[in-house]
Order: structure tokens, then sequence, then C-alpha cells
């Protein structure tokens, strides 16, 4: 497979980017998580984490890479336009001051983890099932929740949103022809077996139609794939994003 921890990483990112708050006429949206869902922290750090250069950002508007890691659009991305904003920038971004700070702000940082060794573990197992970190990732995603249903019953209030963003992946990967994907095995851009050694480079193997890839890289959904897990945030059921979806969220912050 060309993914292993997906969902251990995202189930951390969806929980800073559920974080929805009124601002001016708008709404601030703050992220925080890892590469799944940095949109170029990476570039103002010494880190070899980097997706600064082609192939990625291939599919983008400009075309160019910004720090993201996917051939377009990631998840804040999308996110960012079911709010009906403009995308946040990086938090190191020069350009985020004045009335840019209104939209929010992007604090993920690519190679980060809970555990010191996650992005060493990443890296050494790229390309493989790793079912150890997936039976990580199948304990720590049940624990975030019940985290998050506390917090909610301290505050009084559903603050908080867990989207189960690996059981969102699995249905890409166990059926992936009933999202229009034809492969959910090989990576679009990579090396190696399954194209999952390492990140893409301009050297890497790059498919031509990554709208039929559910993968971009080892460890990255495509553009295309983000929008689909996307989708889900906003108007999935309870056993895929709890307390309630995000499109809830909104309708009910509008009448509020």
């Amino acid at each position: 497979m060309a993914s292993t921890v997906l969902g251990l990483a995202v189930a951390v990112a969806i929980l800073g980017c559920s974080l929805v708050a009124h601002v001016a006429e708008g709404r601030a949206f703050f992220v925080f998580g890892d590469s799944l869902v940095d949109n170029g922290n990476n570039n103002y750090l010494a880190t070899t984490a980097r997706a600064d250069s082609p192939p990625y950002g291939i599919d983008s508007a400009s075309g160019r890479p910004s720090g993201r890691f996917s051939n377009g659009r990631n998840i804040p991305d999308f996110i960012s336009e079911a709010l009906g904003s403009e995308p946040t920038l990086p938090y190191l971004s020069p350009e985020l001051n004045g009335e840019r700070l209104l939209v929010g702000a992007n604090f993920a940082s690519a190679g980060i983890g809970i555990l010191n060794d996650t992005e060493r573990a990443m890296r050494g197992v790229a390309g493989q099932c790793a079912p150890e970190l997936q039976r990580a990732a199948a304990l720590f995603n049940p624990q975030l929740t019940d985290l998050i249903g506390e917090l909610n019953s301290e505050l009084g209030e559903s603050v908080f949103i867990a989207a189960n963003t690996r059981m969102m992946t699995n249905d890409f990967i166990s059926n992936p022809e009933a999202f229009g994907f034809t492969d959910s095995e090989v990576a679009c851009c990579g090396q190696g077996p399954y194209n999952g050694i390492g990140l893409c480079t301009p050297a890497s193997n790059l498919c031509q139609n990554r709208d039929v890839n559910v993968f971009w890289d080892a460890f990255h959904p495509s553009e295309r794939a983000n929008g689909f897990i996307v989708q889900t945030i906003l108007n999935g059921s309870p056993d895929v994003i709890s307390p309630m979806n995000l499109s809830t969220v909104l309708a009910m912050d509008n009448f509020s």
C-alpha cells in the first residue's frame, strides 16, 4: 500500500481544523497538524520534509508548488471553500498580517507527530502496510473521540469534532471504483515498489492522470481524494464524524 498511518495523522489534524469561530462577519479558521494539512510552513524551516519543488502543486491554480503535500488542494483548502473564505496562510508567512489574520492561520508542519519517532517510523515503513501502525491508529482514534466528548461535556456544548478519516480512507482503498478511482495501491508520484519510497521529487515516477489515484505520494491523498474526505467531514454520519458534521455546525452557527 502507498499509505501507512493516514488515519492516525489526520485524526490529530482535524481536531484543529474543526475550530470555527466568529470574526467580524466571517469566520476565522485555524489549522493544526502535520503534512496532511501543512500549506507551506515547512518552506520557512530547515527540514527535509518539504513540498516546495515540482511536481508538488502540479494541478494547483498556479501550477507551481506551494508547500502543500499534494498535487493541488489539501484538506484545509477544501474546508476554506466550504466556509466561503480564502485559504489560510502559513503562520510563518510574512504576508500573514493585518486583515489576513481575520481569515485565520495554518500552524501545521510536516513531519511532526504525537511521538518523538513518528516521522522516523513513517519513513521507515513507506511502501509497506505497516500493520503495527495501523493498529496504533485504530487504538488512538476511539480515545481521541472519547477525549473530545469529555471536553465538550466540560464546556457544556459541542465545540470540538472528531473526524475518523482513517475510516474514510479505508473506503477508498477497499472500493476505489465507487469513488471513480482506478488505483488505491500505487501512489501517483514516487519511486520503488508502489511508488511508496520517499517523497515526490522531479526524478520520481509521475502518473499522467492524478484523478484516478487515491494517493498522490507515499503518505498523502491526491487532491481528488482530499475533496472526498472533506465532503464526508461536511456531511458524514455520526459513525465517521461526531458529535456532528461540519455542515451542522455551520448551520447552527448561522442560526445563532
